[in-house]
């Protein structure tokens, strides 16, 4: 189990942020519920106190860190969010070639074992999860944050969670209605979901659902009665819900199945009319980026239901979060 699951304290360095002990979020199990609650209310705060600028107490929080940014597919939220996270943390960035970065011009261990000497921190956007796992095991310092793989999203959960707990206030006994492919997305929103309680529809054509395992998975870290089911029927899915979220039916990587998954998924579009069978005062979510007239119509992506750009806005509070969380409270010999 990563240490990251162990019992938050509060860092000694700085009063006030939880010192989470662990070197790796690969996985929004990585975290307990307790991190993942703290991880969350710092993010709040963080975002509260964002307006204070160099005069912000944690403003040189990460003075001494560098993040590197291992990307091998293109981002814009993930990638600006981190960059303007550890600068404002007083930290640095670096952003390697993806050819020199993840194990294309040499041994992926032989990077790990390179920049661990270098820096605290890289957060890795890339294809299979196993890159990450190979990158960590050959490293003994060095900090690892998922920052996208094919398998998990888990920053993006984040987000989505402050996202949730602005809107709704406490989150324990509400309802999330999914409407879309059983992605990465859809995984790691189903392990925040039911680490905080939060009861999840999942509506997907039958061949894209979330795999058995990760819903067993999920079920058992659930708390307070949050239940996760599975429907085909995007109305059954939303009717009642709080919160309708959707993402792409074509993820980076399929591109040759677009027209495929297009065919699959029609009649699971997020309209207007559909959201009428969500509660009142229900709103609308999406990770970003987005089809207008593919898994969501325009008028609900832009009109006053949407809730979009404030998780794409909330990606920088909680990765921040997360960045303080893992680096807070780290010594010159941890480095």
């Amino acid at each position: 189990m990563n240490a990251m699951t162990r019992a938050p304290r509060e860092s000694a360095g700085l009063p006030g942020v939880t010192d989470v002990p662990g070197r790796t979020y690969l996985s929004v199990l990585d975290l307990s519920p307790d991190a993942l609650e703290a991880c969350l209310a710092l993010a709040g705060r963080l975002k509260r106190e964002r307006r204070l600028g160099a005069g912000a107490p944690t403003a040189r929080a990460l003075a001494g860190h560098s993040l590197a940014l291992l990307f091998d597919k293109p981002s814009l939220r993930t990638r600006t969010g981190f960059e303007i996270a550890i600068r404002e943390l007083g930290g640095s960035v670096t952003c390697p070639p993806s050819a020199d970065a993840l194990g294309t011009r040499e041994a992926l261990a032989d990077v790990a074992r390179t920049l661990e000497r270098w820096v605290s921190v890289a957060a890795i956007r890339t294809f299979d999860q196993s890159k990450l796992h190979e990158f960590v095991e050959a490293t003994t310092r060095l900090r690892v944050v998922n920052a996208l793989t094919n398998e998990e999203h888990p920053c993006q959960a984040l987000a989505d969670c402050l996202t949730l707990h602005e809107r709704c206030g406490a989150v324990a006994g509400r309802t999330l209605a999914y409407i879309g492919d059983g992605n990465n997305v859809a995984t790691s929103l189903t392990h925040a979901a039911m680490m905080l309680g939060l009861n999840l529809r999942l509506a997907a054509p039958a061949g894209f659902d979330l795999p058995e395992e990760t819903l067993t998975t999920a079920r058992g870290v659930a708390r307070h009665g949050a239940e996760v089911v599975q429907l085909r029927d995007p109305v059954e899915a939303v009717r009642g819900a709080d919160a309708v979220y959707a993402d792409v039916w074509t993820s980076m990587g399929q591109e040759a199945e677009a027209d495929y998954r297009r065919a699959a998924f029609e009649g699971y579009r997020v309209t207007g009319a559909l959201m009428q069978e969500a509660n009142d005062g229900a709103f609308f979510m999406h990770c970003l980026p987005a089809h207008r007239g593919e898994e969501v119509d325009a008028d609900v992506l832009d009109g006053p239901c949407s809730a979009v750009f404030d998780q794409a806005e909330n990606r920088l509070h909680t990765q921040k979060a997360l960045l303080l969380m893992m680096l807070g409270g780290a010594h010159e010999n941890d480095r």
